[in-house]
């Protein structure tokens, strides 16, 4: 008997893949990359739909509010007397002193609420020059207001037309002091929510931005009226609401005919929005996040 011994078969194992390596190229966050990963951030926050939502609702109940108190009063003589140069499209857009409340709660959590958890650590480690995240910020809100303001001031025109109807007051949309009034309204809202964007990243403090932001746009001019020296009355015209009247306003009834013209309060306004911006920039680039 004999043995038969077998030889093995040679085993041929497959040599896995490899790749070659990628050379490491840091990541650039472009302008429109920036944009875009802000619009997310500011729609992905719950507030920021609160805040739109409640922003139309007082833009239109204080228009349909004021509308029909103004509309009662045309009633007697007395009243037709001070409101007889009135222009519906005040009345249309008679809610914007309230709107930009919310707004500037907005344009100062759009910063302060990444300061708050921390996420601007992040922001900043993929925009190490940090200005353009400031200006991408600015610009999502800028375009978000215009575009809440439309739509709030469209459901104002809605809303009042029953009333001002009956008085002849219905605003015409080919009427250039309609469009004036209407887009000096919605400036003032940007400029609003502008400030408070820079106060936001000067202070990083959302009850501090906020607080700023209200007293400056609305307590301030209404305590300092009660103080009759003259340089304090001549001080509160430089505040943004008194100048903004010298352009989102015509009649004497709604201060129209103040010391300010139109593009001279335009400039005091867009000067309480660019400051603060520019201030903010500045300390942006020079302090840890």
């Amino acid at each position: 008997m004999t043995a038969t011994t077998s030889t093995p078969r040679p085993t041929t194992q497959l040599a896995p893949s490899v790749r070659p390596a990628r050379p490491l190229v840091p990541a650039r966050l472009d302008f429109a990359g920036v944009l875009a990963a802000e619009w997310r951030k500011l729609f992905s926050l719950r507030s920021t739909w609160w805040t739109l939502g409640l922003t139309v609702v007082l833009l239109t109940l204080m228009a349909l509010g004021q509308a029909a108190a103004i509309a009662d009063s045309l009633g007697s003589p007395e009243g037709a007397a001070v409101f007889a140069d009135v222009h519906g499209a005040e009345l249309v857009t008679g809610g914007y002193q309230f709107g930009m409340l919310t707004i500037a709660v907005l344009g100062a959590l759009l910063i302060t609420g990444e300061y708050s958890t921390g996420m601007i650590r992040s922001t900043f480690a993929a925009v190490p020059t940090r200005l353009p995240v400031l200006a991408a910020k600015a610009l999502a809100l800028s375009v978000l207001t215009v575009i809440t303001t439309a739509v709030g001031f469209a459901a104002a025109y809605a809303a009042t037309m029953p009333i001002l109807s009956e008085h002849d007051l219905v605003p015409s949309l080919t009427d250039g002091t309609t469009w004036q009034i209407a887009g000096g309204a919605t400036a003032f809202l940007v400029a609003a929510a502008l400030f408070a964007l820079g106060v936001g990243t000067l202070l990083r403090s959302t009850a501090g931005a906020v607080t700023v932001a209200l007293t400056v746009l609305l307590l301030l001019p209404g305590i300092l009226q009660f103080i009759t020296l003259d340089w304090v009355q001549t001080l509160v015209e430089y505040l943004p609401l008194p100048a903004a009247t010298a352009f989102v306003t015509v009649s004497e009834a709604f201060g129209g005919t103040g010391g300010f013209t139109p593009w001279q309060g335009a400039a005091v306004v867009a000067a309480w929005a660019l400051v603060p911006m520019i201030a903010a920039a500045v300390v942006l680039r020079r302090r840890d996040a």
